[in-house]
């Protein structure tokens, strides 16, 4: 037989684009149009209906960027129509490709109700299903003119104050139109037939069969007459369509999505009206296909619609309880993971579960973050405690360098807990449930043999959409059929519950899920990172002096709702395009006010709880929220500091140094700073051991050339270490403090067009040398690092994160390693040798790099450079420029505990306060390895004290916890404060204390009951 399988193929897509699709909507009569544009930001929807509409045509230009402008149509329905099907098209001028990504809009009824959302897949609105002739269509399209930010070009129309104000659309098609069903449905026979042809082997049976029946029914559809000609057309397809799948064919669980991401190349404003617009579609495909399940992540995104669409929110409830819109995720964002604070993490949890099991009555069993730029190993621990089951991510499908191994499997957490974690093989979260798609799904599942089954996420994402009446027509036919897997629209948990029922000794992953990709995030945007870091810091400080006040202090209110609702703002953003920098300027222009509104509220909550405690007096006390004791001062109290001499007896001194610079020492450190103003020397004199390596500097700032292949703002690409610029050069030189408390030396240099002042301090009794870098920065597609190169013989390091920390090679032995060229790290990153380490702390700072390199000498150096700041071009031209203070620190001879303690010290500094006298802790744990990550009020405002603490150390650990208050009893719960079956807690003591014992790393939270 010849073979014309490409004539048949071409012929099938010439027909479908040139005479079906276009039969779909055969007669059409035009609406009438008006318009008006809204002034500024968005109105409300009795502001938009309420304003004065001018005149408007087809082809007028219409939206600045980031305007709305309002569209009024109207129109009668034909009288020859009656009974036919209509439809209204309305196309504001979309281009096809990019759904999410720019134009889009929401219909409204005259009474303000919403009817459905507009976008490129979705541009008409069901007028009747069997209409009236004589019907009057009256309708207002709120349309928003978002721009197209896509191209990864350098662009100022990312923010509304530098945006230019022309038009962007032309408004293309506003009519009235019979919708041909048959017609319709012959499209999705063909294009579904058509897909999975084309995934099939040339020398399979089953692809010929396909593309005989196509043949067939071209034949038979009447290129003039289309609508008459269907029925026959599709009746040569029937055969084809009911052939059904094979028995080992697998298995599909598609569940429709939209996945919106919360800030990314659109404001925050703007993501409240795409969930609006998706959630009205979602609702209004559910009443016309009781099969369809969608699932919705983002407690945040259900509470603005409740916010701001209560109409629309309460047919989302309806449409929950139905079983058929479900609520997944149980976090209040999908946030980023890597970045995120352990007690932050913890909140995510809390609030966005809360909030499902409030609105809803529902509790939601699966973590689901499809889009996070990789995944701390701390998750499995913080997934179980909060009742959660199941995770899943797909994010992972774009490592750059290793495919990872498993689809469906256990994942390990640093403590031990695992969790059970599927990666959808179809490698999107945006899937169209098309052929090539889902026959990809099938190759790549990796568990062949042993599993049968995956989940697709479909329906149109990023910037929302969701599932079209397309996709799921796509859904029915593939169900059961022959070369293609089984699809099944179904619950997620339905998916979950049978994926564990047949592959329950799935593999284990043990550690983080480390995405080889965007590794520039955990360093753009600097600002915004300083901004999350600073709120986490402020939120423990607020809450545990809040706690103690309302405990101790009568008449003091415990500001319940200020701390939520501030906490939500910080979990906000969180979001995995905000807290790693990769959105617009807009976003970051906002996220760096909203935190400046952060800190000041906070600022005012713990100043009136210190001064509520401290009360009258004129003695001078000072805060220690830290969960460790410094100066004297117990860790959660207040008194005045002993003296900071008090461990070696010697005061800061200052040298000059022989060859030039100035050498500091307090009795524990020596520290050498040369003429350059670099640290050529951090001897730990109780230890008789030098930090710095031979013959190289330490605080050596470098600068390297930072273009990456491609995603900007995201990507660090191994390439730019191939050219680096030492910063060496010193404009001045001097010691700017002197004293027996501390002394500092600053040099000041200047590089490019920025200059940079650094301060080094010693102070009395430390072991860190604390250094402060005031940075003006005003270079483009540089990146800023700041090196410590160690004399320590490191195989590994640890770096924080929550609740813990993970060990990561400093060696290149395999692939795995050498991917990992930047890291994330919390607080503080620890290089040691057996007996004798070092830290390298930080208070902002989260993107880092380790590597080593053997000497000479045979010695081995060990260098952590912290990754300062960046200067990407796209999303945010303007990134990082301007003013920055960096504040990191070395910790010569530190030991793990050291690096956790001093860790803390950096980011939760003290406070001074006048008052009568010292603030003992209202609580209290004995020994450094169990560290108080929190102490607030029991969220249900019974009054119970809620102390969350873990171990830090990696081993096994006993403490006690001591109650600075009458206490009844101590239950352990989980992270929504629920009590919880564990072993941690033993039973109060005689004298009222609670003994602990942890496993390493565990998670403990305590609900004290007040006597």
């Amino acid at each position: 037989m010849h073979d014309d399988r490409s004539i048949t193929e071409h012929r099938l897509r010439r027909v479908l684009k040139e005479r079906i699709k276009p039969a779909v909507h055969s007669r059409s009569v035009p609406l009438a149009i008006e318009r008006w544009e809204a002034p500024g930001e968005p109105v409300p929807v009795a502001e938009g209906l309420a304003a004065a509409y001018g005149p408007c045509a087809i082809g007028d230009a219409w939206g600045p960027a980031w305007g709305t402008t309002w569209f009024k149509v109207t129109g009668t329905v034909p009288a020859g129509w009656a009974g036919r099907t209509v439809e209204a098209v309305l196309d504001l001028g979309f281009d096809r490709m990019m759904p999410g990504f720019q134009c889009e809009g929401l219909v409204h009824r005259a009474d303000g109700g919403e009817v459905k959302a507009l976008n490129p897949y979705n541009d008409w609105v069901r007028v009747a299903d069997s209409a009236v002739g004589g019907e009057r269509i009256e309708w207002y399209v709120e349309a928003a003119s978002n721009p197209v930010l896509v191209d990864h070009s350098a662009t100022y129309e990312g923010d509304v104050r530098t945006s230019g104000d022309q038009p962007l659309y032309r408004l293309a098609r506003m009519d009235l139109a019979v919708f041909e069903t048959e017609v319709w449905e012959l499209v999705q026979d063909l294009e579904v037939l058509h897909d999975l042809m084309t995934q099939l082997d040339g020398r399979d049976a089953r692809r010929y069969e396909i593309l005989r029946a196509l043949d067939c029914a071209l034949d038979a559809v009447d290129l003039d007459d289309v609508p008459g000609t269907v029925p026959a057309a599709r009746a040569r397809l029937a055969a084809a369509l009911a052939a059904p799948a094979h028995a080992s064919a697998h298995r599909i669980s598609a569940i429709g999505h939209a996945h919106i991401d919360s800030a990314w190349l659109w404001p925050l404003r703007e993501t409240v009206r795409k969930v609006a617009r998706t959630a009205s579609n979602m609702v209004s495909l559910m009443d016309e296909h009781p099969e369809f399940v969608f699932a919705m992540s983002q407690a945040q995104q259900l509470d603005w619609i409740k916010t701001h669409r209560p109409e629309l929110f309460e047919r989302v409830k309806k449409k929950i309880a139905d079983g058929q819109f479900v609520p997944v995720g149980g976090m209040w964002v999908e946030s980023d993971t890597n970045m995120v604070g352990g007690e932050a993490m913890a909140r995510q949890f809390l609030y966005g579960k809360k909030f499902f099991m409030d609105e809803f009555g529902i509790e939601t069993d699966n973590v689901w973050l499809p889009d996070s730029f990789g995944y701390t190993a701390a998750m499995p621990q913080i997934v179980k405690l909060s009742g959660s089951r199941w995770f899943l991510t797909q994010k992972i499908s774009w490592s750059q360098v290793n495919k990872f191994p498993h689809h469906t499997f256990w994942w390990e957490g640093i403590d031990g807990s695992r969790v059970f974690t599927h990666f959808p093989p179809v490698d999107t979260y945006n899937s169209d449930l098309g052929g090539a798609q889902l026959a990809h799904a099938a190759r790549n599942y990796q568990e062949k043999g042993r599993g049968s089954r995956s989940l697709v996420p479909f329906g149109w994402g990023d910037g929302g959409g969701g599932p079209t009446r397309e996709q799921l027509a796509r859904a029915k036919r593939q169900r059961n059929l022959e070369g293609s897997p089984r699809v099944e629209i179904e619950r997620p948990d339905a998916f979950f519950e049978k994926a564990h029922a047949e592959y329950p000794d799935a593999p284990v992953w043990a550690g983080e899920l480390y995405l080889e990709l965007h590794r520039g995030t955990y360093t753009s945007q600097a600002k915004t990172k300083q901004g999350n870091r600073r709120s986490e810091s402020l939120l423990h400080e607020a809450e545990l002096w809040a706690s103690t006040a309302a405990v101790r202090i009568p008449g003091y209110v415990y500001p319940y709702e200020d701390l939520e609702r501030i906490w939500k703002t910080v979990l906000l953003h969180q979001f995995h395009d905000i807290l790693p920098g990769s959105s617009i300027a807009w976003v970051h222009r906002e996220a760096r006010e909203t935190y400046a509104e952060v800190e000041e509220e906070l600022t005012a909550l713990t100043l009136a709880a210190q001064r509520a405690l401290a009360g009258e007096g004129e003695e001078e006390l000072v805060f220690n929220c830290a969960p460790h004791a410094r100066r004297g001062i117990a860790a959660g109290g207040a008194s005045r500091p002993t003296a900071a001499t008090t461990t070696t007896g010697q005061p800061v001194t200052v040298e000059e140094r022989r060859g030039g610079g100035h050498v500091l020492a307090n009795g524990r450190l020596r520290v050498e700073i040369d003429g350059r103003g670099l640290i050529v020397s951090a001897y730990d004199l109780e230890a008789g051991r030098e930090s710095v390596a031979p013959g190289a500097a330490a605080n050596l700032l470098q600068i390297h050339p930072d273009f990456p292949n491609m995603w900007d703002a995201w990507d660090i690409d191994a390439f730019y270490r191939n050219k680096v610029t030492d910063l060496v050069d010193v404009d001045g030189l001097a010691v700017a403090e002197t004293g027996p408390m501390s002394a500092t030396v600053r040099a000041a240099r200047s590089f490019g067009s920025s200059s940079v002042v650094q301060s080094v301090t010693l102070r009395a009794g430390a072991k860190t040398v604390d250094i402060v870098t005031d940075v003006d920065w005003h270079e483009t597609e540089k990146l800023l690092k700041a090196a410590f190169p160690l004399d320590v013989k490191a195989e590994r390091t640890a770096s924080e994160t929550q609740f813990g920390h993970v060990y990561r090679a400093t060696h290149t032995n395999t692939s795995w390693e050498a991917a990992k060229f930047e890291i994330c790290a919390h607080r503080w990153i620890h290089a040691e040798e057996p007996g004798w380490g070092v830290a390298v702390l930080n208070d902002s700072t989260y993107g880092h790099d380790v590597t080593r390199d053997v000497r000479p000498d045979g010695g081995q150096t060990t260098t952590i450079r912290l990754s300062l700041l960046r200067a990407p071009r796209y999303p945010d031209p303007e990134t990082d420029q301007g003013a920055h203070t960096l504040r990191y620190s070395l910790a010569p001879g530190a030991a793990l505990c050291d690096a956790v303690r001093e860790g803390h010290a950096l980011n939760l500094p003290e406070r001074t306060v006048t008052g009568a006298g010292p603030v003992a802790p209202l609580v209290a744990v004995d020994g450094d390895a169990v560290v108080v990550e929190s102490v607030k009020l029991a969220e249900d405002r019974g009054g119970d004290v809620v102390v969350r603490l873990y171990e830090s150390g990696g081993g096994r650990a006993r403490a006690t916890l001591t109650a600075g208050f009458p206490l009844s009893a101590a239950v352990e719960s989980d992270l929504l404060e629920r009590p919880l079956e564990g072993t941690a807690v033993g039973p109060l003591t005689p004298d009222g204390t609670v003994p602990l014992t942890l496993r390493p790393f565990q998670i403990v939270t305590l609900r004290l009951h007040r006597s």
